[in-house]
């Protein structure tokens, strides 16, 4: 893979959310989140409401870097140039979400076994552990139209959303929103650990569920978890670890 280098050549901020994206990138990689080259997580550039980075098709989580990373407009063209295309499924899915939700500065999606087999279960997310309250007090379901091609699916999928920032795609895996990269990725880290635990208690027996009044508190408990912060709180230590294990990220 020879991409040129970025760095000095587009804005300050521009370049921290590329590092901040392709760390995102390598974090779900580590995390075992990733599927191939097939899911995808975008962030809307600095001052633009129609243009975002996202994933060269092609290249493995592991592999993305800050230079890498694609910009595209909502129309799915590919602005900057690079040996690889964007993603058409992750266009879709991306711009939709993009386009109605200003305060969606990220948009993260995952195929991950636990998270496609809750999302093929009726029921969905049950209460029955303290990550789920978290998910299931910003919770929406959208379901499966066959992989994500389609522009006409774009308005379900926007109306199904809504002011959600946990989205079950129904027999297709998670999908969250942030008002930051780590906002998103502490979402997804959420509800993933919350499906992982769902599937191993119903294997274990009879479950216990959550007193549904306790989701009424849950937003001002998460806050006062973080100090207000949120994903911020969280997302210098994953930096630290992933400098430790390869800082080729920032490349």
């Amino acid at each position: 893979m020879n991409i040129s280098s970025l760095r000095g050549k587009v804005s300050t901020d521009e370049w921290k959310l590329r590092c901040d994206l392709a760390a995102c990138y390598r974090l779900v990689a580590s995390n075992g989140w990733s599927d191939l080259v097939f899911t995808h997580i975008s962030a809307r550039m600095p001052g633009s409401d129609h243009h975002f980075l996202i994933n060269p098709y092609g290249l493995l989580f592991d592999e993305v870097t800050a230079s890498s990373l694609l910009v595209a407009d909502q129309q799915g063209n590919k602005l900057n140039e690079s040996p690889y295309p964007v993603n058409p499924a992750g266009f879709v899915i991306h711009s939709a979400i993009h386009a109605v939700r200003d305060d969606a500065q990220c948009v993260l999606h995952t195929h991950t076994r636990a998270g496609i087999a809750v999302s093929a279960q009726k029921k969905g997310v049950l209460p029955i552990s303290q990550q789920s309250t978290f998910v299931l007090a910003s919770l929406a379901y959208h379901d499966y139209e066959g992989v994500a091609l389609r522009d006409d699916e774009k308005p379900r999928l926007q109306t199904d959303l809504g002011s959600a920032n946990f989205l079950m795609l129904r027999n297709h895996g998670l999908l969250t929103v942030g008002a930051s990269i780590a906002d998103a990725f502490l979402a997804m880290y959420i509800f993933e650990t919350t499906c992982q635990i769902q599937l191993a208690a119903q294997a274990g027996g009879e479950l216990t569920t959550i007193d549904p009044k306790i989701l009424h508190g849950v937003a001002d408990a998460a806050r006062a978890q973080t100090g207000g912060m949120g994903g911020a709180f969280v997302w210098p230590a994953l930096l630290r670890k992933l400098d430790r294990i390869d800082d080729s990220y920032k490349s």
